[in-house]
């Protein structure tokens, strides 16, 4: 057998140009894989030979089914497991081949409980549970579960870090783990070199699965509880129908054998999965990448040894029985550009070229591993997507069509724990849990079917996936997507721009030297800045029904006099926070115009944050097309622009190009009027996202730039300066406005976020979530946002762990650091430990503190912003 330091040296004698992408049978032949090709003792793959195997389906095929899921893989059976436990009947697993034969039977397995993300934390138990008790429970098979532990190599002070926040994290959820010195490690693993260690992680309750063992208990559970698998039945089309609102609609499943009627179909099936959402003129944006592992041979004193991830060296080092799986995530990954509907149970030829970083990684790592042979490799294929995070939810192009693919190589983690959510979502119309970083809808419809951008993003995400996770790290791949009307503009004013939904927008203004996040912040607090918000989301809600629309979408009462701007949360059946936005109400006119378009009846505009706008988008219309109100619902984000002056001498700089009067009478706070700007027409809203005096400016796309040179001319006697998203972040928290998706999510209820006064809970006017929230209110909220400053300066980011009276009652959501109290601000969410209600008492009566990185801080704990507390400074009072 060849032994690694024989690959290593024939690697650098002779530097092989040619890339095998040949498929290869399961056993090989001659050179470094031997006997066998994967290192599991079985997989579902039949030993005859394949002309004796039945091509038929493997039972027949219902006429009609409640879900369709494609693809027998890891997520494809954990999806139809949890549809079944929630009592679906009818539902119907479709494989083209066998059950694991795409992906899934190749994988390495492993589980690591510890992930930079408190919802993956989650999603990452849930799995551990099914594999380790539940389904062994359920049908006395064994999955394969084995609890070997996990070990976090960390060779740099910032990857040390990094682990001690993930402690802190694991913390709140109950999960051991300890940071050992390099000799603790030592002794833990005593075949590992240690020498340019600064520490380890070690999370003793980490494992590996089976996936065989895994997908066929999976199976034996679902159709127990009377589900359907199908195997041997190829998918060839997906039938839509319009309905009488003029809806497309899943409608049926076409297959080899025959069709079955079905209004849901749940995409699970790997790199394959954008074949089939083809079928349905559905985007899928993943790729196909080759990736691979080598098995070593047997390994005196590493048996019982923890799995290991050195991100570093980009390696990670499963333990196999005596041997070791030695795998990574390399920067030059070869892509599978023709997906091939034939594959199954194949395997690609190894390209050591590619492969060779990660032996030199392993070795250093495992110096044994230099004179240890190769018994066999594994290089098979995997789907990726362009920010390294599985795609989830109903495709916002066709009602009933689901995604649950994309999975980055951890569908095998992750299955359990997203097959349970995404059969929620299927059965209540969304998730448990807050899963917008998975949301399909996280992507604008514009960036789904753009190979390019997929591709390369795709590209880097994979290659960055063992890189330390930076709190303001942005991509290099695939920018200047979506650029405002300003970009070049600012870019020329030193404007160093961060990427959303494709959008490039203002981080900073600063081109070179660190970000001047201080100065943005004190010169919006001192005199004025200006924000360029163009990215924002800009939609019209129009037509006869509009006003029942707005009175069901949103919870504030939005349905005022022409002229008003309320600050509104659109929310879900279980009282969850879909979105936070601005709502104004039109006056109707005959006369088009990009500002307000001519209609009849009601009419309202909408502002949402930008890296949310397709969620919003889809929300809205999805209500719209499940009430069937009578509506237009306009995307006005590329022809409109948005320029905010906010800070105490905004009104002076603006009564200069404005032709209104901005006096507190003629203008008050949350309204909006066409005015003239530079000669323009915009609309002018005065509101504030930073705590100040301030106006937004709502322009077409042409009239932007003379409107903003006209504003920096007026402001430059008064101070005014540009500003950036970093100053936005920073001065919003000190004021305590909420985030959506950090510190208001979709599992977050208006009521828990302290954001009451955005429910019309007084009025009788039903909406949607209105019956969950007013049963929370009745019970007690459960658990409470609240504010902390720290008084030591130290940074935080979030996922800190909350501690009150010496225990954990939870973790930071959203922390930084407020410039104008000087000190550090962080909101998370704290339950009591008895499981009781968190009353005002609760919250008042406590000792905090937050732990970062292993180290506990004192805290003091607000129920209101510790920055003017009595809202004086956004009425113009100073």
């Amino acid at each position: 057998m060849a032994s690694l330091s024989r690959v290593l040296r024939g690697m650098a004698a002779t530097r092989p140009c040619q890339r095998g992408r040949g498929l290869r049978p399961l056993v090989s032949g001659p050179g470094p894989t031997s006997e066998k090709s994967a290192p599991y003792q079985r997989t579902l793959k039949e030993a005859e030979d394949a002309s004796a195997v039945p091509r038929g389906p493997s039972q027949p095929l219902p006429g009609t089914a409640s879900v369709v899921v494609i693809g027998g893989g890891s997520l494809g059976c954990q999806t139809l497991y949890h549809l079944a436990k929630l009592g679906v009947s009818g539902a119907v697993l479709l494989e083209r081949e066998r059950l694991t034969s795409g992906t899934t039977w190749h994988t390495a397995g492993l589980l690591w409980q510890l992930r930079p993300s408190d919802v993956e934390v989650e999603l990452l138990a849930h799995t551990r549970q099914v594999v380790s008790r539940e389904l062994e429970e359920e049908t006395g098979l064994h999955t394969g579960w084995i609890q070997n532990g996990g070990l976090f190599i960390a060779s740099s002070r910032q990857r040390l870090d990094e682990y001690k926040r993930l402690m802190s994290l694991g913390r709140v959820y109950g999960i051991e783990s300890h940071v050992l010195s390099p000799g603790e490690t030592k002794a833990l693993y005593p075949l590992m070199n240690v020498e340019d260690l600064y520490g380890t992680l070690y999370v003793p309750h980490d494992g590996t699965m089976d996936p065989a063992g895994t997908c066929t208990s999976l199976a034996r559970a679902a159709t127990a509880r009377g589900a359907q698998v199908i195997e041997n039945c190829p998918v060839t089309g997906i039938h839509v129908r319009t309905d009488d609102f003029g809806v497309l609609r899943v409608a049926a499943v076409e297959t080899e054998h025959g069709s079955i009627r079905t209004p849901c179909v749940v995409n699970c099936a790997g790199v394959w999965a954008r074949a089939v959402g083809r079928m349905a003129g559905v985007n899928v944006p993943l790729v196909a990448m080759h990736h691979a592992y080598v098995v070593t041979e047997r390994i005196e004193g590493i048996q019982n040894m923890p799995n290991v991830r050195d991100h570093d060296a980009s390696v990670y080092l499963r333990l196999q029985g005596d041997a070791l799986s030695v795998g990574g995530y390399e920067t030059n990954p070869i892509f599978w550009e023709e997906v091939s509907d034939e594959f199954a149970f194949g395997l690609f030829d190894l390209d050591w070229d590619v492969f060779t970083q990660h032996i030199e990684g392993a070795i250093n790592r495992v110096p044994v591993l230099e004179k240890t042979g190769i018994k066999s490799t594994v290089c098979g294929p995997e789907s990726f997507t362009p920010d390294h995070k599985p795609l989830m939810g109903e495709a916002p192009e066709l009602r009933g069509f689901f995604l649950g693919c994309g999975f980055n190589s951890a569908g095998m983690m992750l299955g359990g724990g997203c097959g349970q959510q995404l059969a929620y979502w299927i059965v209540h119309g969304r998730p448990e849990k807050d899963m917008h970083s998975y949301d399909i809808r996280r992507f604008h419809r514009s960036l789904t079917d753009h190979g390019r951008w997929i591709r390369e993003r795709s590209h880097e995400a994979y290659a960055k996936n063992y890189s330390v996770v930076f709190p303001h790290d942005e991509p290099l791949a695939g920018r200047n997507m979506r650029k405002g009307p300003l970009h070049e503009e600012l870019l020329a004013r030193g404007c160093v721009f961060q990427e959303r939904h494709g959008w490039e927008r203002p981080g900073w203004f600063s081109a070179q030297g660190p970000a001047p996040i201080k100065e943005e912040c004190l010169a919006c607090r001192g005199a004025a800045a200006v924000f360029d918000m163009s990215y924002f989301g800009k939609f019209f809600l129009l037509g006869p029904d509009a006003r029942k629309a707005a009175d069901w979408l949103f919870s504030a009462d939005v349905s005022r006099s022409p002229g008003s701007t309320v600050y509104t949360c659109m929310l879900n059946h279980r009282g969850g926070t879909e979105s936070d936005l601005t709502v104004s109400r039109l006056a109707p006119g005959p006369q088009a115009s990009p500002l307000a378009p001519a209609f009849e009846g009601d009419g309202y505009y909408l502002a949402v944050g930008g890296a949310a706008a397709q969620h919003n988008w889809s929300h809205i219309r999805t209500v719209l097309q499940d009430r069937k109100f009578r509506c237009q619902l306009i995307d006005s984000s590329e022809d409109l622009g948005l320029i905010s002056v906010q800070g105490p001498a905004s009104r002076a700089i603006l009564q200069e190009v404005l032709e209104a009067d901005l006096s507190d009478d003629a203008f008050p706070f949350s309204t909006h009027k066409l005015v003239r700007a530079a000669g323009h027409l915009v609309r002018a809203v005065r509101l504030s996202f930073v705590g100040e005096l301030g106006w937004e400016l709502h322009a077409p796309r042409p009239s932007c730039l003379p409107v903003y040179q006209a504003l920096m001319t007026a402001g430059a006697k008064h101070g005014l300066v540009n500003a950036g998203y970093r100053a936005i972040d920073s001065l919003s928290i000190e004021k305590g406005y909420r985030h959506w998706h950090t510190d208001l999510r979709a599992d977050d209820s208006p009521l828990e976020a302290g954001l009451a006064f955005t429910c019309k809970l007084k009025s009788s006017i039903p909406f949607l979530g209105r019956e969950a929230l007013e049963k929370q209110r009745a019970e007690g909220l459960r658990r409470r946002l609240v504010g902390f400053t720290v008084d030591e300066k130290v940074p935080m980011f979030g996922l800190e762990a909350i501690w009150r009276n010496g225990q954990v009652v939870g973790h930071v959501r959203r922390a930084d650091f407020g410039f104008t109290i000087n000190k550090t601000l962080a909101y998370g969410y704290i339950r009591d430990p008895s499981g009781g209600p968190v009353s005002l008492d609760f919250v008042k009566s406590g000792d905090y503190a937050l732990e970062r990185m292993g180290v506990t801080h004192a805290a003091q704990a607000h129920l209101k912003s510790p920055f003017d507390p009595d809202n004086k400074r956004v009425k113009g009072v100073y």
